[in-house]
């Protein structure tokens, strides 16, 4: 079992055409949340950890992740209200994102709230977005990374939210404290650039996260596909899919899901075999996981792919 720790909230995608009234879809999201979903898609076995509200939208969270096969065992119940992030999307089909969600339910968490002991059969753990650095659900996540890192992969995806997380001192310092525990980094080129600069050097920011400890590095270019990166040195780029892009919202989950998808189903998910994997296995993760977060932004909204529809783009 994967155990996906993070935030399921609502995307509310608003429509701006000038000279007429605004209009808004509701749909149900949160990077965290994709992933456990892409993961169920995928066929692994996956549970959710984070806060869901008795309100009506936390209620459609709840039976959301329920239909898509996702354990709820972790899940934790509070009173509090549903986080809502306001989605805008430009020419290129890129979302920007506005967040209300101080004091909701994701974020209101403690380590008293969360999981006591994990069953034997959970190998994994992924943390990821703003809930890696807004308290008091990030210092709780950190507990619960730093209790089980010993014995069980952790993953992580910063997926920078600017908006929710401005003080990039703070972040550094809470996403360092996570990558000291980490197997696996999956970023994006633009996380980076919004955390380190935009004129960074990406194969110097790495090297720093390796100091750190990671096995794995990835990070994603958008449609040219993706870069990984192993402790050993060694560097492999996959490149991207020509593909008729609806959107891009829910790629970089996708991205991740399939990641830790093929890493289960090719029986690597374990440290010791991401300590020891070589370049070309690693290559062929990336294609699937590049592969897969195609189809997403084929797409409107984060509709992740399943095993058959990745399978059957990759063998067409």
């Amino acid at each position: 079992m994967i155990l996906v720790c993070g935030e399921a909230i609502v995307d509310l995608f608003v429509d701006e055409n000038p000279g007429s009234a605004m209009s808004a879809l509701v749909t149900l999201g949160g990077s965290p949340m994709n992933v456990a979903i892409g993961l169920a898609r995928l066929e692994e076995k996956v549970a959710f950890c984070g806060g869901l509200s008795s309100d009506r939208f936390g209620a459609a969270l709840r039976r959301k992740l329920q239909s898509e096969g996702v354990d709820l065992n972790f899940a934790v119940d509070s009173t509090r209200l549903t986080t809502i992030s306001v989605v805008t999307t430009d020419p290129t089909g890129q979302p920007s994102y506005s967040f209300h969600g101080e004091g909701k339910a994701d974020r209101e968490i403690t380590p008293a709230m969360l999981p006591a002991n994990l069953p034997e059969d959970v190998r994994a753990l992924t943390f990821g977005s703003y809930t890696l650095a807004v308290d008091p659900v990030a210092g709780a996540y950190l507990d619960l990374a730093r209790r089980e890192a010993a014995r069980r992969v952790i993953s992580l995806d910063p997926n920078v939210r600017m908006n929710v997380t401005p003080d990039l001192e703070a972040w550094k310092k809470r996403f360092s404290a996570f990558l000291s525990l980490a197997d696996i980094v999956k970023a994006s080129e633009e996380d980076i650039a919004l955390a380190y600069g935009a004129n960074v050097d990406i194969d110097d920011v790495v090297a720093g996260w390796f100091l750190a400890g990671p096995s794995i590095v990835i990070v994603t270019h958008g449609g040219d596909g993706a870069t990984g990166y192993l402790r050993n040195g060694e560097k492999i780029s996959v490149p991207g899919k020509r593909i008729n892009v609806i959107d891009t919202v829910g790629a970089g989950d996708t991205f991740h899901a399939a990641i830790l998808g093929y890493l289960s189903k090719s029986g690597q998910l374990a440290k010791k075999d991401l300590a020891g994997l070589s370049a070309q296995e690693l290559g062929r993760a990336i294609d699937f996981a590049v592969t897969a977060a195609a189809i997403t932004c084929t797409r409107q909204g984060a509709d992740l792919p399943r095993k058959s529809e990745v399978a059957a783009t990759i063998s067409g």
